[in-house]
């Protein structure tokens, strides 16, 4: 189903694309930035949920700074330097995060107008072309995202893109979950499963060091499944310099596998993520400081969490990390899922 968004500050006309499946739960998403903009699950009481943070209409996508819902490219984390080399020459890119890029640098992909290919009641696929030098990067390459909600009460996202020249690609979704609802206040008694044993050590500024660093015996420890606040204000350097959870954790296996999980005692609400990437930032939100959100909610510090699949921050400069470096003519292919369950 096709709804008014709003109109941006430019003219566009943006859309909302509602799907709903067999169990009552419905999706939807935006032409606007090809955005996540609601979730809605029924709990155990039978009461439809929404469960990512978001807006109520398009201005409150367009002036939000936080990624609500967001697709995030060309690259989604840092560039170390706002810089990187590729077949021998350098590309500059827009500093955003201190001296480094973050997100792709200012010319957000999430601030733009996606073209839809195709909709229906279970799935969306928006298109977007990004020329070459687009915030910096090489080469022109056209992006598709699709939006499918199943009848397992599966949000899956799928990714796919084929550049012209070489260049580099990392998208994810940005999505902030809260399990008890987006207005229900702070996540930290919800539980949270991390399939990963080590993590990707980060100095100050979020860039990693090139280590990784085991998650054993650490605050960083989320095999076994934890609340989220149970750590969070740990003496440990990781804490400290990312403010709470703000980390890539090198999640364990290989191809499509699940990467972790979140589970509300509240709604009775249980999610799972799936992804065929080889890392997760898990992030919760620590900079949310009195934002207006939809319905009328006023969202504060760690009132949603991240579970952004992705290749590892600053992997153009580590040699020892799996790349997002995509050669001319090679398809970009890749899917994460977050699927949805009673407990």
């Amino acid at each position: 189903m096709r709804s008014d968004f709003g109109t941006t500050a430019k003219g566009d006309h943006a859309a909302l694309y509602t799907m709903k499946n067999e169990n009552g739960m419905e999706i939807a998403v935006s032409d606007y930035g090809a955005i996540l903009v609601k979730v809605l699950v029924p709990g155990r009481d039978g009461i439809l949920r929404d469960v990512v943070l978001g807006y109520d209409d398009v201005s409150g996508y367009e002036c939000g700074t936080l990624y609500f819902g967001a697709t995030v490219g060309r690259v989604a984390n840092r560039i170390k330097g706002g810089a990187f080399e590729l077949n021998g020459n350098t590309y500059t890119l827009t500093k955003n995060d201190n001296q480094n890029t973050l997100h792709g640098g200012t010319d957000y992909y999430d601030k733009r107008m996606w073209k839809v290919e195709e909709a229906d009641d279970s799935h969306v696929s928006l298109a977007l072309h990004s020329a070459d030098g687009d915030q910096g990067f090489p080469g022109e390459v056209d992006i598709r995202v699709t939006y499918t909600l199943t009848d397992n009460n599966e949000v899956k996202i799928r990714y796919h893109a084929v550049p012209v020249e070489d260049t580099l690609l990392n998208l994810t979704n940005h999505s902030y979950f809260n399990l008890s609802g987006h207005n229900s206040g702070t996540v930290l008694d919800q539980e949270v499963m991390i399939c990963a044993d080590a993590f990707t050590r980060a100095d100050e500024e979020s860039i990693p060091t090139g280590e990784l660093l085991l998650v054993e015996g650490t605050p960083m420890d989320f095999r076994s499944g934890k609340p989220i606040g149970r750590e969070i204000h740990a003496d440990y350097e990781a804490i400290k310099f990312g403010l709470g959870y703000d980390h890539n954790w090198a999640l364990n296996g290989s191809g499509y596998r699940q990467a972790a999980s979140m589970y509300s005692g509240q709604s009775g609400i249980e999610m799972k993520v799936y992804t065929d990437l080889p890392g997760m930032q898990f992030y919760t939100g620590n900079f949310i400081e009195q934002e207006k959100g939809k319905e009328g909610a006023v969202y504060r510090k760690r009132q949603g969490v991240c579970f952004e699949s992705q290749y590892f921050p600053d992997a153009v400069h580590k040699e020892q990390f799996e790349g997002p470096v995509v050669r001319a003519q090679e398809a970009y292919d890749t899917t994460t899922v977050y699927q949805f369950q009673l407990k």
